[in-house]
């Protein structure tokens, strides 16, 4: 009982985390598009440009912030299975850029570090949760 209690706290925290740090990139992309390239050295030159990142960053990363949330409430283990889905595929997405373009800089290498990382502990904690909660 009580391993059960902890695997659905710390998925529950994990979802979270999760939610929180995809909502603070996509705040910053509505109020400043430019703010979410000038971490990777790339200038918005015109409206189109700031639209697409504004819409993008800013408005898809809120539905998956709202998606989240909900899932939080309503069915953790589907929450984590699209966690699973979206680090994991972040991940595969820099790992392509690597064989296609090159290696990545600093920003890059960072953040396929911390989305592999995200990947496992989401299919860690789905594993966990097929275990050990049946609900």
């Amino acid at each position: 009982m009580k391993t059960k209690r902890i695997v659905l706290a710390s998925s529950k925290a994990f979802i979270a985390l999760s939610a929180l740090s995809l909502l603070s990139v996509s705040l910053m992309a509505l109020k400043n598009p430019q703010s979410v390239m000038d971490m990777v050295n790339v200038q918005l030159s015109n409206n189109d440009a700031f639209s697409s990142i504004r819409g993008v960053y800013g408005g898809v990363g809120l539905t998956i912030f709202i998606s989240l949330i909900y899932l939080l409430k309503k069915d953790v283990k589907k929450g984590l299975g699209f966690l699973c889905l979206l680090w994991g595929l972040y991940a595969v997405s820099r790992m392509i850029t690597i064989s296609t373009e090159g290696a990545l800089g600093a920003f890059g290498s960072q953040w396929l570090i911390i989305e592999s990382s995200f990947f496992t502990i989401a299919a860690a904690l789905l594993i966990l949760n097929k275990k050990y909660i049946t609900e």
